[in-house]
């Protein structure tokens, strides 16, 4: 009598089921994010640290929770050794400006302090306003800021009412453009140099005008060879699963990265 071979039917035999392999792991990446308005930038580290499950993570440059845009997220420690470099890197920024109103922070956080009417301004008198920021300069620190003072950072003292007088540092605006002028607003473009402060900068463009501005929108567009249009999706990081997939589809090694920086002498 003829044997017939036997196959076997549950799908579930431990003979014949086949094992996934485990994902490898994550040793060290550089991730672009695209933060939304409302969280603050350790908010999204912690979003990244939890996807990845890596607890050596930290971003190259804060951005405020009323602030998008570019951060660059460093995971393990030979990419955090790097976070310096490229904090080093030119920015550039889109903005908005709120005439006619001064505030404690320079921006939308801060109380009011001054009010004033806002002259009806023509733009070439816009433009020129703003071509005498143009290129190096003198910038003061603002109050509110994470500027160390004694190991402390700066709005530590503002917010109890210690106002630390910082010397002024230099800076370099390589552009700045009027976008859009409406009556009591203006949207620019900016890319200037590392450790200059946007709101500060608003700030100086109102007192210029003689009416005062205070920042209400900023969107960190590029920082060193990095763009924003390359970014993961902040959003996309409150799911823990979907946010792996998210990071890891645009992860980039050290080696990338360090291909992309200029050489340290």
């Amino acid at each position: 009598m003829e044997m017939s071979q036997v196959m076997p039917t549950d799908a579930h035999d431990a003979s014949v089921e086949k094992k996934i392999p485990p994902e490898p792991a994550l040793e060290a990446g550089i991730f672009l994010v695209d933060k939304p308005v409302g969280p603050s930038s350790f908010r999204m580290v912690q979003l990244v640290r939890r996807a990845l499950s890596i607890k050596k993570v930290g971003h190259a440059g804060t951005l405020d929770p009323f602030a998008s845009g570019l951060l660059i997220i460093c995971v393990g420690r030979p990419a955090t050794r790097l976070i310096s470099q490229f904090m080093d890197g030119n920015k550039r920024y889109e903005a908005v400006l709120k005439l006619g109103i001064e505030t404690t922070t320079q921006d939308l956080d801060g109380e009011v302090v001054a009010q004033h009417e806002v002259g009806a301004f023509a733009r070439e008198e816009l433009e020129q306003c703003l071509a005498g920021f143009m290129g190096e300069q003198m910038q003061v620190p603002p109050q509110y800021s994470a500027l160390k003072h004694q190991g402390k950072p700066l709005y530590h003292y503002a917010r109890k009412g210690i106002i630390i007088e910082k010397a002024p540092r230099p800076v370099t605006i390589f552009r700045l453009e009027l976008l859009e002028a409406g009556p009591d607003s203006l949207r620019i473009m900016v890319e200037c140099s590392k450790g200059t402060y946007i709101r500060t900068l608003a700030a100086d463009i109102g007192r210029v005008l003689g009416c005062g501005a205070h920042l209400i929108a900023l969107r960190r567009l590029q920082s060193g060879p990095f763009v924003v249009d390359n970014a993961v999706d902040g959003s996309l990081l409150q799911e823990q699963v979907a946010a792996r997939q998210a990071l890891l589809a645009k992860v980039l090694t050290v080696e990338e990265v360090l291909a992309l920086l200029p050489r340290q002498e």
